[in-house]
């Protein structure tokens, strides 16, 4: 728990990276969880309300692990813990790399109303259908060399016709895959996004109408 208002209103569960494979046990010390770190108090200074539950995600191991997706199970069972805690508040899922993939593949859950993926893992036929009438937006670094701004532009595509709310993208120019170059203005937009998506009525969306249509995506 990041912060744990006594009757919470919504709620938001950060994702952080991890391995493509690896049995070793995950540790909230490890770098991937660490540079969550910035993102997640930004994220939380920019609640619209005080009432708003944030927590991050604790995986048994640090690999996706092929068809295991280890931690899209982890996540699923932590949205089921939510939903004990809780009740039905709706929840936006923010990840980060293999966080991403994660919570793209646990879109599909009651809880989930919206995913904010930063610098996403989502390889070519990554599934999509769980994002119907989700809103799904994703951030991704110009100079990414891990995972591909490409292959997420085809998920976003694929993500709106299959029925998603709304799905859109922004590359941020300059960026990496470790969101250290220009790290303020990814904290910003994850917080202003994550806030929009909880409240869009006193948030307005930070990205562009351009960022939710068909063409050249929008660079920040």
């Amino acid at each position: 728990m990041r912060r744990h208002p006594p009757h919470p209103r919504a709620a938001v569960l950060v994702l952080h990276g991890g391995q493509a494979k690896s049995e070793r046990p995950a540790r909230p010390w490890q770098l991937a969880a660490l540079r969550m770190g910035p993102v997640v108090r930004a994220v939380t200074a920019g609640l619209p309300h005080q009432d708003v539950l944030v927590a991050q995600v604790r995986y048994r191991v640090r690999g996706w692990n092929g068809d295991r997706a280890d931690p899209a199970h982890d996540t699923l069972r932590a949205l089921d813990a939510l939903a004990e805690l809780t009740g039905p508040v709706p929840t936006v899922l923010l990840g980060h790399s293999m966080g991403g993939r994660a919570a793209l593949h646990a879109a599909g859950h009651p809880l989930v109303t919206g995913v904010v993926a930063l610098a996403p893992w989502w390889p070519p036929g990554e599934p999509v259908e769980q994002a119907a009438g989700r809103h799904v937006v994703a951030l991704h670094g110009e100079r990414d060399h891990v995972t591909s701004p490409a292959e997420t532009a085809d998920c976003v595509r694929r993500a709106r016709d299959a029925g998603a709310a709304r799905a859109g993208m922004a590359v941020i120019a300059g960026g990496d895959h470790g969101m250290l170059r220009r790290h303020g203005l990814w904290h910003d937009m994850a917080a202003a996004l994550v806030a929009h998506l909880l409240d869009p009525g006193s948030s307005p969306d930070p990205l562009s109408a351009g960022c939710y249509q068909v063409g050249e995506i929008p660079l920040l």
